[in-house]
């Protein structure tokens, strides 16, 4: 039987973990992240892939960083003919590669070559794709540049943020994986490389992402949102203070007001954009509060807000 060595972190890798097991794949052990501080307390989390490999009874390594580590020199000691990795979150050095025979596969949330790096889930819908999906590639040195086995697309529906397409990529990559294994395994899946022309980068987001910017049109920011939805959520300022926005909507009305102006606050919340575009927030989060509908939040908190405030100052 096949001896595989399972690598992923978050909850996109649970179900593909799952998946191998189910199939009575042979999973030796499984490297996922540290432990993590979450939350306002601080309180040490593990990861969700480590949740669920001590639920399965497998043995975990949770190396800071894999290379030169005591967990490479155990995968060594496994000798692993196979290692499948699924948003893992780190590079693997040469010395974990060169260890299984039938090499590294890993299952990548985006249809490469576009959306290589870490946050493919959040560009694709910034960016207003209209399909994403999976990827099964060779893993190699440099970042999600492998050659490519077998892909699976998704069409993006208008409701999709970032936490509904994982979890429907993770069930994705899971059946993808799962079907072209026993070719893979076999030698009949053919690989092709990446076309270089059609490369696009998703690095991880940084914080200044994470501000709305009403210069750009409100099907922009739209996308920005739901881009930032669950994680780690895309905002404003009022008053001095952030104000996240989870959920929004481009409006079909135009505007001379000046990008940032609240034009109604009274039962909708609506605001100036880009190119005369008008914005409605539907789900918004003051600071110090939990997430609630604009119109609570206009009943509560911001029942001081007026039309021509700009949002941002």
């Amino acid at each position: 039987m096949t001896k595989i060595v399972f690598m992923g972190t978050p909850a996109f890798a649970v179900p593909i973990l799952e998946g191998l097991l189910e199939k009575n794949y042979e999973v030796q052990a499984v490297v996922t992240q540290p432990d993590r501080p979450v939350g306002r307390k601080k309180i040490m989390t593990p990861p969700p892939v480590k949740e669920a490999a001590l639920k399965h009874h497998l043995e975990v390594l949770q190396p800071a960083k894999l290379s030169g580590s005591p967990a490479a020199a155990r995968l060594h000691e496994l000798a692993p003919d196979l290692i499948i990795t699924a948003a893992f979150g780190q590079f693997l050095p040469d010395s974990v590669l060169n260890i299984p025979r039938y090499g590294v596969l890993n299952v990548h949330a985006s249809l490469l070559p576009r959306w290589r790096g870490g946050a493919p889930v959040h560009y694709a819908l910034i960016a207003g794709d209209q399909k994403t999906g999976v990827t099964l590639m060779k893993t190699v040195k440099k970042m999600d540049a492998g050659d490519i086995y077998a892909q699976a697309e998704l069409a993006i529906t208008p409701k999709d943020n970032v936490g509904t397409l994982f979890e429907k990529l993770s069930i994705l990559g899971r059946d993808l994986l799962l079907r072209s294994l026993p070719l893979y395994l076999a030698g009949k899946l053919p690989a092709r490389p990446q076309e270089e022309a059609l490369i696009t980068i998703a690095p991880n987001i940084k914080r200044e992402q994470e501000i709305l910017d009403f210069q750009k049109t409100a099907k922009e920011l739209e996308n920005q949102i739901r881009g930032m939805c669950p994680w780690p959520v895309a905002y404003t300022t009022w008053g001095g203070k952030r104000l996240k926005v989870w959920l929004a909507k481009a409006a079909a009305e135009k505007t001379s007001g000046t990008p940032g102006e609240v034009l109604a606050a009274d039962h909708h919340l609506t605001v100036a954009c880009g190119g005369g575009t008008v914005l409605e927030l539907l789900e918004v989060q003051p600071a110090g509060k939990g997430k609630m509908s604009t119109q609570d939040f206009l009943n509560g908190v911001g029942r001081k807000l007026e039309a021509g405030e700009v949002f941002g100052q």
